[in-house]
Order: structure tokens, then sequence, then C-alpha cells
């Protein structure tokens, strides 16, 4: 009964969002964001401890205003999530544009594969939304939601141009076949982890266990991995799909030793990232909870 009235809930929230033009269903979004930065106090603390961790040069009247304009690209994420279904090429065309799709392209006409590098940094939920619905159709790896209902509504949102899903309980089969096959596979790959999923790299001056899959497959595989990010662009009010160059990786012959460089090399590739856009990553997520033997919890 429990879920049936969760997926209710959620399935209202998103016809209602859905409904009103895409201008105004942002502005009811960034409101409802506004309302959960005030009834989540506990979250806000997270958000504001990592960004003294992060950012120790930065006043707390900083840190507040980034925490407020990531709950506001918060707000407009679950408007443009609900807003999706109705989205074509033409719809899109004055407020999302690509930034270096020829490094994709190039990298996908090479037939081994794609991983493309991402995080919780700007629009993520759109960002491989946009790109099958401008018909290059990829696979996501995402943690099942833990109500089956819910998480059957919003991957079908997700797919509805050609995405496919791969949870993280099938991580390495589905990536490995998607590699064989010459696929695109998207990876969030700034989340906590935990050993042995994880080992400890640098991560805004910390030590941040950070999951290897990655990594192991673009070494097994050969497969290309580029950085690709959905950034929300004050100056010009639109989101840019930003695709870097592909990363080079090393290659000692240490497969475990070429495993935590790669990681390590993938982590500060999402920080440069953030550090340019710090108000677009989810800081309230308690990226160093995991910490290394010995260490004392910096969460509590």
């Amino acid at each position: 009964m429990r879920r049936r009235l969760e997926f209710v809930l959620v399935w209202a929230a998103v016809k209602l969002l859905s409904l009103p033009p895409r201008s105004i269903a942002r502005n009811i979004g960034a409101f409802i964001a506004r309302l959960a930065l005030l009834l989540t106090p506990r979250l806000a603390g997270v958000g504001d401890l990592n960004l003294r961790l992060a950012f120790p040069g930065k006043s707390a009247a900083e840190r507040q205003q980034i925490l407020r304009r990531l709950y506001r690209n918060l707000g407009w994420l679950l408007a443009e999530f609900c807003q999706m279904p109705r989205y074509t090429p033409e719809t899109t065309r004055n407020f999302i544009r690509y930034e270096g799709l020829e490094h994709y392209l190039a990298a996908r006409d090479e037939g081994k594969g794609v991983l493309i590098l991402t995080g919780h940094l700007g629009a993520w939920e759109l960002s491989s939304f946009y790109h099958s619905l401008m018909g290059y159709p990829m696979s996501i790896v995402i943690r099942r939601l833990d109500n089956p209902l819910v998480d059957s509504l919003v991957n079908h949102i997700r797919c509805l141009h050609g995405n496919q899903v791969l949870h993280k309980d099938d991580f390495a089969r589905g990536l490995l076949a998607s590699m064989r096959r010459g696929e695109t596979v998207g990876i969030l790959m700034d989340t906590n982890m935990t050993p042995p999923q994880g080992s400890f790299v640098d991560f805004f001056g910390q030590s941040a266990c950070t999951g290897t899959g990655l990594a192991r497959i673009a070494m097994k595989t050969g497969a290309r991995v580029l950085p690709g990010f959905l950034l929300w662009e004050e100056a010009t009010q639109q989101y840019v799909l930003r695709f870097g160059a592909p990363l080079c990786l090393a290659g000692s012959g240490d497969v475990e030793a070429d495993v935590i460089a790669n990681t390590a090399l993938f982590t500060r590739v999402i920080e440069d990232y953030i550090r340019q856009y710090p108000d677009q990553w989810l800081w309230v997520h308690r990226r160093w909870k995991t910490r290394p033997q010995g260490e004392a919890p910096i969460y509590t």
C-alpha cells in the first residue's frame, strides 16, 4: 500500500509539472526546492560541511549562496524531468546546445565503445535524454530506486528515445557487453563507494572512496573515455552539453596501479568541472562518508 501511495504521488507530481509551459514549471520547481532547503536542515548542513572541506577559503555567506543556487538548479532539474516527454529537437533548440560533439562522434566511430565520464553536476538526467533525443541513444548506469513502481516510471521517461538502463547490480557484465557492441554508456562517478568496489583517491584534497569499475572496463576493452556534462550557462540562459576530448589513460603494465591512477584521473576531471560550476554539484551527498582505516568519520 505504501509503495502504491508513493507511486501515485510521484506520478501526480510528474503530471502536474508537465502541464504548464516550461518557464512556469521551472519557477514551480525552484519554489519547491526553496521549501526543501528550509525543510531539510540536516541535508543543508551536509552541504555546508562539504563546501568547507572543498573550499576552505569561502565565507559562510558564499557557501550559503552556492547551496541556494544548487537547490534552485535541482528544482529546475525536477521541472525539466517532468517536461522531458514533451521535448523534441525543435522545442529544445533555444535552450540546449552541444559543445564538443565532434569529440563524441570521433570516439564513437572508432567502434570500441564510448564511456562517458559524468557526475551529479548540472542537469544530469536531462543530458542523456537530450543526447538520445538528438539521435544518439546510450545506456546509463543507475542504482535501482527503492520503490519498483517509481523506478519503472522514471526509467520509462529516461528511455523514451532509445536509451537503456544498466543497473549497478549487473554493472560489469552489462558494460562489457555494451563495449563489445561499440555502444555508449554514461557513468555517474562522483558518489561515495565502499571497498572492494571502491578505492581511495584524492577529491578536493580529501581521500574519497571511488568506484574503479570504469577504469577497469576502459583498460580491458580499449573503449574511449570522454567527460560529458550538461551545464547551465547563466550568460546565455542555456544548457550546454559539453563533451571533452578523450582522456589519455595510464598503461604502465601494472594493472592495479593503473586502475588507481586512472580512477584518480577521472576524479580529478570531475573536480575540475565542479570548480568551474560549484553551484551545480550535489553538495548534499555524503561524498566522503567512507574513510580510510583508522580515520575518524567526517559526518555525524
